[in-house]
């Protein structure tokens, strides 16, 4: 989680929100949730000082799945899912969007069949099954690469 953090920050994302998924293999709590977090954040001020970002993007607390995906969304939801609409032919977001990724193992069943019942979009990155660490930085430099600042 750090170096997804670390680079995350680096490409420039506004907020991350840890989520406790079905297949998730780490569950803080407590006092060991509120130390990780912190650490977390730690991560994403040396991140914003490699990169010259001048804005700590948030890094909210441990979130269950549940949880999360009952909050109406703000902003619109994409999923990265191997069946989902392959990422470049979408078009540019026209507003900030937030990008759920799975744990090692995907999202169960039940988590795929609530994030799509909620409104989220699948998106898929090509034919290949990313780690799930690896799955955010690559849709990150897609997505810049696309509409961002890559495309520059």
């Amino acid at each position: 989680m750090d170096w997804v953090i670390q680079k995350a920050v680096e490409l420039g994302v506004a907020w991350i929100q840890p989520l406790v998924c079905d297949r998730s293999v780490v569950r803080l709590s407590g006092e060991r949730a509120a130390r990780r977090e912190a650490h977390w954040r730690r991560v994403a001020v040396a991140a914003c000082e490699q990169s010259g970002r001048t804005r700590i993007p948030e890094v909210r607390p441990a979130l269950g799945f549940q949880s999360w995906i009952a909050v109406p969304a703000a902003t619109p939801r994409w999923m990265l899912e191997p069946a989902g609409v392959a990422i470049a032919s979408k078009g540019a977001p026209a507003d900030p969007f937030e990008l759920l990724v799975g744990p090692e193992g995907g999202l169960s069943e039940r988590e795929r069949d609530l994030a799509l019942s909620q409104g989220c979009e699948p998106v898929a990155l090509g034919p290949r099954i990313l780690r799930t660490e690896t799955a955010p930085i690559a849709a990150l430099a897609a997505i810049h690469a696309l509409w961002g600042d890559f495309s520059a």
